[in-house]
């Protein structure tokens, strides 16, 4: 029976047990089975001495800002960017849920703390929830970047598909008046998938396009916006660096913003001293707007150097974000609403 193994979803043997028998030393001979459902998450710079830095997707499941940013980057450490996990495994989903998931993808490639993170826009709320997350498993969150988000006071009176059919429809900014205006009139009473057609229908997309791939897309942007809405911000023990845009957001349309109305989307700190103390909260400014910050070339490597330099300066000042127990969570808490 000692050669045997044991059936318990666990590959090591009965022989173990005398030959290991404090668990810690024990826990080197499982391996555990990587679950299908897991995301990978992207190799963007594979090598480096020091703990790894991983990137949270947009808030439209977008990582491909990663790539141009880490090349103006100087760090030494390997980075990741984290995709979306698979939504129908948190049901319905919450922000807490989409982080425990990607958790599982982030412990493939690091197992323990200390973690760094780093977003831009709303999926800077998504990188805020895992370390929410990983501080209740008394793991070490040693670096937060949040990218130009803001937490308003006010919860949002619009819905989340709402929302999400106004980012659509401001990535046909491009096109001329004339067909801007028909897509803007329709907005207000079509489906993402009415949308979409319409648009395919005015010469906006292609005809041949297969728009299932779009519509799929667009109801999980909305599906992240809803877990986002219900999203309670805690205080958490931690110090963040906010890489704030100085300058205003600009639309060739002159259409009002809804993310630029609220006074935090003009203060340094973005709402966040609501949330966290002043002293732990290091504002950085970067030229341009919310889009031109990682848009333009000089803007971007702009953010890539203050970046690396918070990020290397992190490792050479003593840690504040040391592992904490989840009773030691603050219980001050907001709720988040606001748009992508």
């Amino acid at each position: 029976m000692l050669g045997r193994t044991l059936a318990v979803g666990l590959k090591f043997s009965a022989a173990d047990l005398f030959e290991a028998p404090i668990l810690k030393e024990l826990t080197s001979k499982i391996h555990f089975q990587r679950r299908p459902s897991v995301p990978e998450v992207i190799s963007v710079q594979a090598t480096g001495s020091q703990p790894p830095l991983f990137f949270v997707p947009t808030g439209s499941g977008d990582c491909s800002y990663v790539l141009s940013l880490v090349e103006e980057m100087d760090v030494d450490c390997p980075i990741y960017a984290l995709p979306w996990p698979p939504f129908k495994q948190v049901c319905p989903p919450t922000l807490e849920g989409i982080a425990a998931e990607v958790i599982l993808a982030i412990r493939e490639s690091q197992p323990r703390g200390p973690y760094r993170f780093a977003g831009y826009s709303s999926g800077a709320i998504l990188a805020y929830a895992i370390a929410q997350h990983l501080l209740s498993l008394d793991e070490a969150v040693s670096f937060i970047a949040l990218i130009d988000v803001a937490l308003p006071a006010n919860p949002s009176s619009i819905s989340p598909t709402q929302k999400v059919r106004e980012v659509l429809l401001n990535s046909f900014e491009s096109l001329d008046d004339e067909r801007f205006e028909i897509l803007e009139r329709f907005v207000g009473q079509s489906s993402i998938a009415q949308l979409l057609e319409k648009a395919q229908q005015i010469g906006a997309m292609p005809l041949d396009r297969d728009l299932h791939n779009d519509v799929l897309m667009y109801e999980k942007i909305a599906q992240f916006q809803r877990a986002l809405d219900s999203y309670k911000v805690p205080s958490l023990p931690v110090e963040i660096h906010q890489f704030y845009a100085n300058g205003p957001l600009l639309s060739r349309r002159a259409r009002p913003r809804r993310n630029s109305m609220s006074p935090e989307a003009s203060s340094p700190m973005r709402g966040w001293d609501r949330v966290l103390s002043e002293a732990t909260i290091h504002t950085i400014p970067v030229p341009g707007d919310h889009m031109t910050m990682m848009d333009v070339p000089e803007n971007r490597r702009a953010l890539a150097r203050q970046l690396s330099t918070a990020l290397n300066r992190s490792l050479t000042t003593k840690a504040s974000n040391r592992p904490v127990n989840p009773g030691q969570v603050q219980s001050r808490r907001i709720d988040f609403r606001s748009p992508g």
